[in-house]
């Protein structure tokens, strides 16, 4: 069990939005990370999908989740360009809600593929928010050095301001 929890970078989106939330330099020196955000997007919508890739790699990516909306669940198979870590609220959402959530990385500089779980939940005072959980894997044995947070399909729209994310590095000893 991990029992060192070290916050290697936090990013807070500033006035003016930001089109993506950006981990480099991500240092090999930890047994895992996990990525903690808390996102809301400007685009013209309850809630959009959001996009994690590591490394600037679009490709290679599977991922399997489950998604209720307070009346109902889905199971889902995943993008090949991307990881989806779930919905974030977007401009029609509750005003001043944010998705949070998480998104944990084992063996991260490993050379083996590597692989996610997530869990997430798309705040809004509504019947239509979403909560998300899932699992995905990475098909690269390249240790990741950096990780992006964007917009679907890298659609328009950015984070608004307050919106921030941490990524942490847990070590075993």
């Amino acid at each position: 069990m991990a029992n060192t929890y070290t916050a290697i970078a936090t990013v807070t989106v500033g006035s003016g939005g930001a089109s993506t939330v950006e981990f480099t330099s991500i240092p090999a020196t930890y047994t895992d990370l996990l990525l903690v955000f808390s996102l809301r997007s400007d685009r013209s919508a309850s809630s959009i999908s959001s996009s994690l890739i590591v490394n600037g790699s679009t490709s290679s990516y599977s991922s399997r989740y489950i998604r209720g909306d307070g009346s109902s669940v889905a199971s889902y198979t995943g993008a090949s360009s991307y990881f989806n870590p779930g919905e974030v609220p977007a401009a029609t959402a509750t005003s001043s809600t944010f998705g949070n959530g998480m998104v944990y990385i084992p063996n991260y500089a490993g050379s083996t593929n590597k692989s996610f779980s997530f869990d997430n939940v798309q705040e809004n005072n509504t019947t239509g928010a979403y909560q998300t959980m899932g699992a995905g894997l990475w098909s690269n044995t390249s240790a990741i050095t950096s990780i992006e947070i964007g917009h679907r399909d890298y659609a328009s729209g950015n984070f608004v301001q307050y919106s921030t994310a941490t990524l942490y590095g847990i070590k075993n000893s």
